[in-house]
């Protein structure tokens, strides 16, 4: 399966996070300020390697703690 983020979230998104397009974790390539913004949705896409490809879509709604 490849994990990528699905053409829905604005590419400002697709900057603060990565995706390992093999496993699907999600990690922040920075920190996070609760003040800019205190939750992100997030839409991945599934995509296996037949012939034609299947995909999968789910949505990660996550929130940002004020420490």
């Amino acid at each position: 399966k490849k994990y990528t983020f699905s053409n829905a979230v604005p590419a400002k998104i697709q900057d603060i996070f990565k995706i390992d397009e093999n496993s699907g974790e999600i990690r922040t390539t920075g920190e996070l300020d609760f003040e800019d913004t205190q939750s992100y949705d997030l839409e991945i896409e599934a995509r296996d390697k037949g012939i034609p490809p299947l995909s999968g879509h789910c949505s990660v709604e996550l929130k940002v703690l004020d420490m």
